[in-house]
């Protein structure tokens, strides 16, 4: 699939910004497109690393904003990788819609967050933010959670998956897109989550096993 077949679909503008850099479509991208993700529907993402899991996200939360359906917010576990992309994204869409990085204070509502489009948080942040009834989470339209596998871990998974409930009952008609590298009982998770799973092994690196025994070096190419 080419960045042309769904220039349709899009707004104008981030066709634009996309084509500076994007022709063809990856795998992965190409399947969650067919499984709704330009219609609105909430996806479980499973593909290898750098399969292209964040344009997924991008597509969804930019067409959102762009068409004035409401704000997106991506949620990160650490504010390192927060910051990373929020700088990304600042950069790519300077002037196209406004971009927040929420990571701080775990003791305040942010009013100023109600003017920007596009946040950047931590799991963490995100609760302390709904435990404050800010207003403008009202407004937001699309919800990202990147390495959502974290769900098991035992320190960040319980706050983690508290959040995605609340944010299941306060904004029903969310559209929610959790990416992983890995998770064990994607079908389960996916039924969980109430979306669609969007399964690949396409990776733009082959992944090789080798295996070393007297002197002798042995690879094989795995599909993991």
């Amino acid at each position: 699939m080419q960045l042309s077949d769904i220039r349709s679909k899009i707004p104008e503008k981030l066709s634009t910004i996309l084509s500076k850099d994007i022709q063809g479509l990856r795998p992965a991208q190409e399947k969650a497109i067919n499984a709704g993700l330009l219609d609105g529907k909430s996806l479980l993402v499973c593909t290898p690393t750098a399969s292209g899991k964040t344009l997924i996200a991008e597509l969804a939360a930019a067409k959102n904003i762009l068409e004035g359906k409401g704000k997106a917010i991506y949620i990160v576990p650490l504010k390192a990788l927060a910051s990373e992309k929020y700088k990304e994204f600042s950069a790519k869409y300077k002037g196209m819609f406004s971009i927040a990085l929420s990571i701080g204070d775990l003791d305040s509502a942010e009013p100023g967050l109600a003017e920007k489009d596009f946040l950047f948080v931590t799991s963490e942040k995100l609760d302390s933010l709904i435990r404050h009834h800010a207003p403008w989470l009202r407004q937001v339209k699309t919800v990202i959670v990147d390495e959502i596998h974290l769900l098991n871990d035992p320190e960040r998974g319980p706050t983690l998956e508290i959040l995605i409930t609340l944010l299941k009952q306060l904004l029903p008609k969310m559209q929610l897109l959790g990416l992983s590298a890995t998770i064990g009982n994607p079908e389960e998770l996916a039924s969980w989550l109430g979306a669609e799973l969007v399964l690949d092994d396409w990776r733009p690196v082959k992944l090789e096993e080798g295996v070393y025994l007297a002197g002798d070096l042995t690879f094989h190419t795995s599909t993991r």
